[in-house]
């Protein structure tokens, strides 16, 4: 089973998200859209659009709840059932909720730091 397939996110937790976000686009040209963040498209060696994407957003931290973390990586996995199954039975401290939605299947484990990590399954064909 592949696990980890790649980065699907990068959470930035911030006390004042709007500065934050203001810096990154007037500083570094981050296109950042009324919804806090923006998807970066994948392309290939040759610059051509390929399927996947990579978001990256600023908020107040409320979702990365238990971790205090001042960030959250989501990974995107290949079965996200049987990877929650496995870190389980590895004795790892996987968060019971889950959620489905049409942007795909999301589980949570705590790292040993007590970092929240976010695992991905996107729809298929993305």
């Amino acid at each position: 089973m592949a696990r980890v397939t790649g980065i699907g996110g990068i959470f930035i937790k911030s006390e004042n998200p709007e500065r934050l976000r203001t810096w990154y686009q007037q500083h570094l040209g981050i296109d950042v859209q009324a919804w806090g963040g923006t998807t970066f498209r994948w392309v290939d060696d040759a610059g051509q659009a390929t399927a996947g994407s990579t978001v990256w957003s600023i908020g107040d931290g409320d979702y990365f709840a238990p971790s205090q973390a001042s960030f959250m990586v989501n990974y995107r996995v290949d079965d996200l059932e049987r990877l929650l199954a496995a870190l389980r039975a590895e004795g790892c401290e996987v968060l019971e909720k889950t959620e489905a939605s049409e942007f795909g299947k999301f589980g949570w484990v705590i790292d040993p730091d007590g970092n929240k990590v976010e695992l991905w399954q996107p729809p298929a064909g993305q």
